[in-house]
This record gives C-alpha cells, sequence and structure tokens, in this order.
C-alpha cells in the first residue's frame, strides 16, 4: 500500500524526539520481525520523497526485489529527509530515505541515525545534472557569485541544498552569507520563480526539466559544481533498529542494493518509474537528467560535505561520519 504519511510529529523538536520510542514500527524481537499473516512476508514501511532520487525504490518494489527478501513495502510521502527523521525516531517508519546533510543533523543533535543503504549520487555532468539553481530566462543572475544578495529558495532550511549552493557560491567569488535562503517545496518552486516570489529556485527533476521548459535557466548544477562524485542521499534508520533487527536491515540493504544496479543499467525504466508516483507527463521524463545509481558511498565527498556543512553553520561540530556510515 502507498499512500501519503499526514501526521509528521509537526512542531516536536528533533532533541525532544531523542527520548521517543525507538526501534522498529514492524515489531518483533532481536533478529527479525514477525511475519505479516498474509504471504509470510515482512511489512517494513519506509518514508520517501517522491522525486526522481527515490525511483529505485520504486523500481525495485516493482520488480519483486524486496518481496524476494521476504519483504512487503509500504512506501509513504514526505516533504523532505529533515522531515522523515522524526517519524523513524518515533516509530512510524522502520526505514526513510532523506539527504546526507540530513543524517548530519541529526546526528549534530544527539539523535542515533544510521545509513543503511545510498540513495542516488550526483551524475557528475556540470552541464546537465537532477538538480539545480534556476533563474527566469532574462535575470541578471548569469553565474553562482550573482547571486550574492539575492532571494534563493531550497525545499529545507539549514540542508544540503543552502550547504552546496554557499559553497559553490564562493567558489566562484561570491559572498555566501549575504544570499537570503527561503523554503519553498520542489514541486511549488517552478511557480514561486516565475512569480517572482524569489530571485532563484533550486529544484530537483523532474521538476527541474518542467521549470526550464517554462522558461527558465540554470545557474549552476550544485551537486556536480561541488563535487562530481558527491553522494546526495541514502536510506536510514534508528541506531536500535541496526542493533536489535539486524536480520530486518540485511534484507533491506540487499534489496535496495540490487534496486540501485538494477536502475542504473536501466535508465528508461526509470524514467518510465517516477511516472507512476509523479505528475510528469512522459516528454518532460524523457528530458529529465538522471542521477547516478550506486552501492557503495564515496567517503571522501561526504567529508567534503560535512567541512563544508560546519563551515556554513549548518553543524555544530565535526560530524564522525564512522558512527553512522555503513
Amino acid at each position: 500500500m502507498k499512500r501519503t504519511f499526514l501526521t509528521l510529529l509537526a512542531g516536536v523538536s528533533a532533541l525532544g524526539l531523542a527520548a521517543c520510542g525507538s526501534g522498529s514500527p514492524s515489531g518483533g524481537e532481536a533478529g527479525g520481525n514477525e511475519p505479516a499473516a498474509s504471504g509470510g512476508l515482512t511489512p517494513v514501511t519506509v518514508g520517501v520523497i517522491p522525486i526522481v532520487d527515490t525511483a529505485p525504490l520504486w523500481l525495485g518494489d516493482s520488480k519483486g526485489f524486496f518481496e524476494e527478501e521476504g519483504l512487503d513495502l509500504d512506501i509513504q510521502n514526505v516533504a523532505g529527509g529533515a522531515a522523515a527523521i522524526p517519524a523513524v525516531v518515533s516509530g512510524g517508519f522502520d526505514f526513510a530515505f532523506g539527504n546526507l546533510v540530513s543524517v548530519m543533523v541529526a546526528n549534530d543533535k544527539g539523535l542515533d541515525i544510521k545509513l543503511v543503504a545510498n540513495g542516488n549520487s550526483t551524475s557528475g555532468d556540470t552541464s546537465h545534472d537532477f538538480g539545480g539553481v534556476v533563474v527566469k530566462g532574462d535575470s541578471d543572475i548569469k553565474s553562482p557569485k550573482d547571486l550574492a544578495g539575492k532571494t534563493v529558495s531550497v525545499n529545507t532550511l539549514s540542508n544540503i541544498g543552502d550547504t552546496t549552493i554557499r559553497s559553490v557560491i564562493e567558489a566562484d567569488g561570491g559572498d555566501p552569507d549575504s544570499v537570503k535562503f527561503v523554503e519553498v517545496g520542489f514541486p511549488d518552486a517552478p511557480a514561486a520563480l516565475a512569480n517572482g516570489q524569489v530571485d532563484a529556485a533550486w529544484i530537483l527533476d523532474p521538476f527541474l526539466s518542467q521549470s526550464v521548459d517554462d522558461g527558465g535557466r540554470v545557474v549552476s548544477y550544485n551537486f556536480a559544481d561541488f563535487d562530481k562524485k558527491l553522494d546526495i542521499s541514502g536510506y536510514f534508520a534508528t541506531g536500535d533498529t541496526v542493533a536489535n533487527d539486524p536480520e530486518l536491515v540485511k534484507k533491506f540493504q540487499a534489496a535496495m542494493n540490487r534496486s540501485l544496479e538494477y536502475a542504473q543499467e536501466n535508465p528508461d525504466e526509470v524514467r518510465d518509474i517516477v511516472g507512476t508516483y509523479t505528475k510528469i507527463d512522459e516528454a518532460a521524463r524523457a528530458e529529465m537528467a538522471l542521477p547516478a545509481f550506486r552501492k557503495d558511498f564515496n567517503m571522501e565527498a561526504a567529508q567534503k560535505l560535512a567541512d563544508a556543512a560546519l563551515k556554513y553553520g549548518t553543524l555544530t561540530k565535526p560530524a564522525e561520519l564512522d558512527k553512522f556510515f555503513p
């Protein structure tokens, strides 16, 4: 069953959630959950963002990779990784998808969140990646440094979007501290840009292609510009789930890794599956850039991202990556 998760513990602080219930919502003792009555499959709830980044999960589900591992997926949509973390900590999700900075921030706040599988990576193409900073076609913003003093939308403040954008602006000779970042969801960002609510919008595909088709112009593919080998996101669980339900984690990892490999090898099927969980039409999906999908994390790029997050104040202390990366 695939449905929207409507209650994400709004108004509860991340630190407060550290004291909330943990472990897997699927139940069960250490070493494995009780299987569902129907078909002997273990129910697993996964929170994801409905963007191209999460295509491997949807594709793997449709191909039966998770079922072959004995898992019955319940995929639920969330606005972002920062929103999914409280649901994982409170027991609403077994696993969730989020970018690496969201996981770093959670651990920075004292939450025991661990990555269990890669999610997606930049294509490394600085001329056509799956995420970018878009301006109107007639904007006087020509390069990243011109974003200084401007208003730029990101889907979540103090996260991977503004962290990488600040870094790219500074590398181009601009002042990263002078940018005003505002929060606008990816589906709404093209309209916010077109209506003049923001000077530039950070958008991921499939919405990026839509914005460009409507006359927008990309001034930076910020992930690829930041590091051509940057991993963007991953799937995570609580440390309690990793420690006390290793069999569940092992099965999820196996199915997820298989899904990532399949997605990388079958880009046309990735484009097709995106059409099942977004409203992007076939023509737009054919044009959009795809992320790279791989099993292993690039730790050098992850450390570079952690250093940038610390530099720009997203983290309060250096990230200890070995504590939450697999």
